[in-house]
């Protein structure tokens, strides 16, 4: 690493992911305000790690990913990078880890969401966002060749016109396109985006993971484990609690996990 690199790196406010688990819902946070929450190497490196610690975390059923202050990430801190890494690789890496994470992942978003930030977000099972917030996918301006992964992710998600718009020009786009285009699932007016959150994942944390984990693989079109999903649905007691509780009229107890 040459020695301007070095000093930039030690000037810089520290940059890390922090993390907590709070009734079922681990919030994983961005935090790297000097440069609007940008992702450094060493953030990129880590998240996959803590993601797979969370994942173990029988206490954990829905994950948080949100960035710190009023911005959600910024993309990539390129002046973070060591001269033998690749930053495609560790960004692919840790998208890929937040894509197959077992249990429901949203992204909560304020403000700017660009490039590794949009990777992050398309990665999550759902994104909510507070109005005022702004998106883009930002490889053309630099001439870089966005991963096939991320590509295919990011098709599938808002289809193949606007993730051409989005790729060809590298302009952002406002909250409102976003919604339109199938970004986001939900746009909250400001001051709103919290409570909605906290209402959601506390639905999200009382539901059947069995149900959960199978629709989230089915949906993400991983496929050949439909005799697995049946075994563990006939051997798992959730739907004959799921139904007695819905005829007593009473919350279920869902006894299942991805670890059971």
């Amino acid at each position: 690493m040459d020695a301007a690199r070095e000093a930039a790196r030690e000037a810089a406010p520290e940059a890390a992911l922090r993390h907590s688990v709070a009734g079922g819902v681990a919030t994983v946070v961005i935090a790297h305000p000097a440069k609007r929450n940008a992702m450094t190497a060493a953030m990129w490196r880590a998240l996959p790690g803590l993601l797979a610690r969370l994942a173990a975390d029988p206490a954990v059923r829905v994950l948080v990913l949100t960035g710190a202050g009023p911005t959600f990430c910024a993309g990539a801190d390129i002046s973070s990078l060591t001269g033998d890494e690749d930053p495609q690789a560790l960004s692919v890496a840790a998208e890929d880890a937040l894509a197959a994470f077992p249990k429901p992942t949203l992204a909560v978003i304020r403000g700017f969401c660009v490039g590794g930030g949009s990777q992050l977000a398309a990665a999550c099972d759902l994104r909510f966002a507070e109005e005022g917030s702004s998106f883009g996918v930002t490889p053309a301006r630099l001439g870089i060749v966005y991963p096939a992964s991320s590509t295919r992710r990011l098709t599938t998600l808002v289809g193949p016109a606007w993730a051409k718009y989005l790729l060809f020009s590298a302009e952002l786009i406002d909250a409102e396109q976003a919604l339109r285009a199938g970004f986001l699932n939900e746009l909250l007016p400001a001051g709103l985006l919290d409570r909605r959150i906290a209402e959601f994942t506390a639905v999200l944390a009382t539901r059947s993971q069995l149900t959960q984990a199978a629709a989230k693989e089915f949906a993400d079109g991983r496929t050949g484990r439909d005799a697995y999903w049946a075994d563990q649905a006939a051997g798992s007691g959730d739907t004959a609690e799921g139904v007695a509780a819905f005829l007593e009229r009473r919350t279920p107890s869902f006894t299942w996990t991805p670890h059971g």
